[in-house]
């Protein structure tokens, strides 16, 4: 059975909450990522940053992303998936909360990520259909 440690992403890079926008926007483009996990003063994880939150949350509103603090777009508690979970409990994960990335903790430690490319590449064809189109917006 494939777990989410076998397909992840290891050592995935955080933002920290306090790190404004601008600077997570940067980090985003030297990592050359889409999204960065949102990681607190405690090391725990707040959420999750995606280039998206960055247009429509910041630049779209006309705020200044010198201004507005990573923590501060972090939603709810984090979507995460544990390492021994299998695919299709990702999978599920992945559909339930419409997410097309998904940090994976061992314990409370934030140990890797999985995008929706790497659990596509895991998933059996018929699996990967029903995926892309339960995370296809309407």
């Amino acid at each position: 059975m494939t777990k989410a440690r076998d397909i992840m992403t290891p050592d995935a890079a955080c933002v920290s909450a306090s790190d404004t926008v601008l600077d997570a926007a940067k980090r985003m483009s030297d990592l050359s990522v889409g999204a960065l996990p949102i990681c607190g003063e405690d090391n725990k994880l707040k959420g999750m940053l995606t280039d998206r939150d960055i247009v429509v949350k910041v630049l779209a509103q006309g705020k200044d992303p010198r201004a507005v603090h990573a923590g501060e777009l972090a939603q709810g508690e984090a979507v995460t998936i544990g390492a021994d979970d299998d695919v299709e409990e990702l999978l599920n994960t992945m559909s339930r909360h419409k997410v097309r990335r998904l940090p994976v903790i061992d314990g409370h430690t934030l140990v890797g990520i999985v995008a929706q490319a790497d659990a596509a590449r895991a998933l059996k064809e018929p699996k990967v259909g029903d995926l892309v189109e339960a995370l296809s917006v309407p």
